[in-house]
């Protein structure tokens, strides 16, 4: 059904103006509500007389707010609030957003109407919207909101003002404040939503780890090398981690100190790693199980620099292929598995030679599968120690390794290790 039918289906049952129903519902929908939530979420709004349209939302702890309560009042404490500008309707709207809380629990939310929030204000926010983000309840402050500021503040268990350590960053966090080294930054140009824009990214650092960044509207702070302090980043995924953004309404400061950067990235069984969803910096060990097909000697597009197939792009169709090297070894440690996926420099390390040397061999053997076999017989069975940034997606996990090292590990003490902790 199109949104078209779905406005006339509701207007023709609430007995309203099909047009303004149609633009609540199209307003609902472009901020990725599902339609059938944004269209009982107007049933709400209207009242149908099968809901409890058009009577006072009941007052709710935080704790208590489900997704589908519709509409409630509640009364917190604002812990966090950052601008942010998104695409809404065709057209940049500023909103605020961060989390509230009270002496029951935390909760997200966005405001649609500048009502001024600052960290630690205390609120009572009547006839809030309530909508479902990734499983949990989150709350939507807009037109038809009754938002007063309290004199008593509330007792709440939870720090006040988004200061946060890289490791403690989660997707989904906003209005965080971080102080932290730029470990590498570029300047790049990016086919953005308003054609060619400037960017800077690169990999911050702090002494719980690091992660990935991008800086969408650049400032001279952020360079190589750089102390800064960072207020109001949000935190997106990227390539399966988590990624700190820098918008227009950051603050950034210089720090007249530097950073303390830990130098060791954090050590986790396979699993474990793998029940995380993604990890930027994470090492693990295992043993090399196979080597999987498109290992070896491939070829690359010279546009996008994908791996292609018999001379064909997915992208760009039929190229003129770049030789390379690359591995993807799946690593096994008991608990679970994952794919390392080496680069042409971390490849020449376990092939024993150069992309020379391989394109070599290939020729005498007429048959480029020699370079993968070799490297099979070089890691297979062996124990590695892979460190790098672990992404999961539907077609498994997989670690882009920046470190591949067979183990030193003594297999003896580890396995007195782990008796003992049986038996314990």
């Amino acid at each position: 059904m199109e949104l078209d039918d779905h406005a006339e289906e509701l207007a023709s049952d609430l007995g309203v103006d099909k047009e303004e129903v149609k633009s609540d519902l199209q307003n609902l929908v472009e901020y990725s509500v599902p339609v059938d939530e944004a269209k009982g979420s107007l049933r709400r709004k209207y009242g149908d007389g099968s809901s409890s349209g058009g009577t006072t939302p009941s007052a709710k702890n935080v704790a208590d707010v489900a997704p589908e309560d519709g509409n409630v009042t509640v009364t917190a404490t604002v812990l966090t609030a950052g601008k942010r500008s998104i695409r809404y309707q065709g057209s940049d709207h500023v909103i605020v957003e961060g989390q509230l809380a009270d002496e029951t629990g935390r909760i997200d939310y966005t405001a649609w109407e500048e009502f001024g929030l600052e960290p630690g204000d205390t609120i009572t926010a009547g006839n809030a919207g309530v909508r479902e983000w990734d499983g949990e309840p989150e709350l939507n402050l807009g037109e038809s909101t009754a938002l007063s500021f309290e004199n008593d503040s509330l007792e709440v268990p939870y720090e006040i003002g988004g200061e946060a350590q890289l490791a403690d960053l989660e997707t989904g966090d906003r209005a965080r404040t971080i102080e932290v080294s730029v470990l590498e930054c570029e300047r790049r140009t990016i086919d953005g939503r308003d054609g060619e824009t400037e960017i800077l990214s690169g990999v911050l650092g702090d002494e719980s780890g690091r992660l990935p960044f991008t800086n969408w509207d650049p400032v001279p702070e952020i360079e190589a090398g750089a102390s800064v302090r960072i207020e109001n980043a949000y935190v997106q995924e990227f390539r399966g981690v988590p990624e700190v953004n820098v918008s227009e309404f950051s603050r950034v400061a210089a720090l007249d100190r530097e950073i303390d950067v830990g130098s060791d990235a954090t050590t986790m069984d396979v699993g474990e790693a793998v029940r995380t969803g993604g990890i930027y910096d994470v090492e693990l060990v295992g043993n090399a199980i196979a080597v999987r097909d498109g290992s070896g000697l491939i070829q690359r597009c010279p546009e996008c620099y994908r791996v292609i197939q018999k001379g064909q792009c997915r992208t760009h169709g039929d190229v003129d292929g770049i030789d390379d090297l690359r591995v993807k070894a799946i690593i096994d440690d008991g608990t679970g598995t994952v794919t390392a996926i080496l680069d042409d420099d971390l490849t020449e390390d376990v092939y024993g030679g150069d992309l020379e040397d391989a394109l070599e061999a290939a020729r005498e053997a007429m048959d480029q599968e020699v370079v993968a076999d070799a490297i099979r017989e070089n890691v297979v069975g062996r124990e590695y120690r892979v460190r790098g940034h672990l992404s999961v997606d539907e077609y498994g996990a997989n670690v882009d390794a920046e470190t591949f090292e067979e183990s030193d590990d003594d297999p003896a003490a580890r396995a007195t290790a782990f008796l003992e902790e049986v038996d314990a």
